[in-house]
């Protein structure tokens, strides 16, 4: 029963991590269509490409005890390609400045895995401490993924508005880290449960936050439920610049 419920949570959470992963499909569409990248930043999606690059190492037999770990492999493969997809169509559009700046931190994330995956198949002899050494790596990249949603809260605190922080990518930030939370209490697994209980409640924060404000958002709701570019014009401005 156990295990069966240790599955299904498993395959819930990379359901939620797809629609997750799958949201910025629109910016993207946007950036296609003007041939620009405009002001948009591509850091989020260099950080969720490392994290993405890490987990899925961590669910492969090398390192995870034969497949126990199996659905992090399928979603964290699966966001590996909207990532790159994503890097790629970035670098095509993006001036030449960003085009260096962005192929520079790429390389730099994907030369770091690789590091990872040596140090961990070579240095290390058993699942327990590649694990160990794996997660550790996982939960410090995690957390810079899962802490940059904060640059946002602190925005509609000050502006009292949710102007900038669209309800899908909350609702299904909150969903995915809550599920991966429980898959790794399930799994009696601290690399995959600690850093969901810190995306957890940020996801629960942000909803609240959504709650609160949810009725000054500077443009109306039909417009921003219907028309994603102008709530992009918007969440564009709060973005890092890379």
């Amino acid at each position: 029963m156990a295990e069966k419920l240790h599955m299904a949570v498993g395959i819930m959470g990379n359901a939620a991590s797809f629609l997750l992963f799958a949201a910025p499909v629109l910016t993207f569409a946007r950036v296609i269509r003007k041939k620009s990248t405009e002001e948009f930043s591509c850091v989020p999606y260099i950080i969720s490409l490392s994290n993405c690059l890490i987990y899925t190492w961590y669910g492969f037999p090398v390192v995870s005890n034969k497949w126990e770990n199996f659905p992090l492999v399928t979603i964290n493969g699966l966001g590996i390609l909207f990532e790159f997809s994503f890097i790629f169509i970035y670098l095509w559009f993006a001036s030449a400045k960003r085009k260096i700046k962005v192929a520079v931190a790429t390389i730099s994330v994907v030369t770091a895995f690789c590091i990872v995956a040596l140090v961990s198949s070579f240095a290390f002899h058993d699942h327990h401490h590649r694990k160990i050494f794996v997660g550790s790596v996982g939960l410090f990249v995690a957390t810079a993924m899962y802490g940059s949603p904060l640059v946002v809260v602190k925005q509609v605190i000050l502006t009292k508005s949710v102007e900038f922080m669209p309800f899908y990518l909350s609702f299904f930030s909150f969903l995915a880290s809550s599920l991966w939370l429980a898959y790794g209490v399930l799994s009696h697994d601290l690399f995959l449960s600690t850093p969901n209980m810190l995306g957890s409640p940020l996801g629960f924060l942000q909803l609240v936050l959504y709650c609160i404000y949810r009725k000054n958002k500077g443009v109306t709701e039909e417009t921003l439920k219907w028309d994603p570019e102008k709530n992009d014009d918007k969440t564009k401005q709060l973005q890092p610049q890379l």
